[in-house]
């Protein structure tokens, strides 16, 4: 059985064994991202710090930087040189155009959603989470049908986030300030299933509403 990138030991490579995989088996473009630095202050305790400059990223170790999203891509020969020369980057994939888009809630709520999914028979593809939160990967979307799609809701809670064309996701065995990324459900199949955005969509909303309810959880 093929192993599947994110669900085993983290070697020194295996973030690019994830990033070639998803490249060049499912060619979904990906982009190296800013990695996370040891740190140390007198006076201070240890942290974790963003390589890039800014000493107030609000989301160190989780960007692209240096190249830019633009850059991302499917060639295997630009993904295993990128690799090579960062073996710790984390591995961002670029979503929209013609790779997969992903709809994402805070942690609580989006498992709550797959849970949901599962009592509906609704057939959910590849799930990421970090410790904070649950990315579920679907088809791509256009702004114009994810705006459709919107307008039919009543209200839709501001946790829920769409990472669309222009947007990304971590992949698993990437590293975050909070922990590691994994697969909460990982991709099954040579080429990895996506469900529409449509049938998932009532089921995230609802559980994102639920989640400011109090005593929901």
């Amino acid at each position: 059985m093929r192993e599947i990138p994110g669900r085993r030991r983290v070697t020194r490579w295996a973030r690019r064994t994830t990033a070639l995989t998803c490249a060049t088996e499912w060619r979904w473009p990906v982009v190296p991202g800013a990695e996370l630095r040891e740190s140390w202050r007198p006076g201070r305790a240890a942290g974790r710090l963003c390589s890039c400059p800014r000493a107030d990223c609000s989301v160190p170790g989780l960007h692209p930087w240096e190249p830019g999203l633009l850059a991302a891509t499917t060639d295997a020969r630009m993904v295993r040189w990128w690799w090579t020369q960062r073996p710790g980057a984390p591995v961002l994939l670029a979503t929209g155009g013609r790779a997969p888009c992903a709809l994402s809630l805070p942690a609580d709520a989006g498992l709550r959603a797959l849970a949901e999914c599962d009592r509906l028979n609704l057939r959910t593809g590849p799930v990421i989470a970090t410790p904070t939160r649950v990315a579920l990967l679907v088809r791509p979307y256009d702004l114009a049908e994810l705006g459709e799609l919107l307008y039919a809701q009543d209200w839709v809670p501001g946790s829920l986030r769409f990472h669309g064309e222009g947007g990304y996701v971590p992949l698993p065995a990437s590293q975050t300030v909070a922990g590691p990324v994994r697969w909460e459900r990982p991709p099954s199949g040579a080429v990895p299933y996506l469900p529409d955005t449509k049938p998932l969509l009532d089921v995230l909303v609802e559980a994102g509403v639920a989640a400011l309810r109090p005593g929901t959880y």
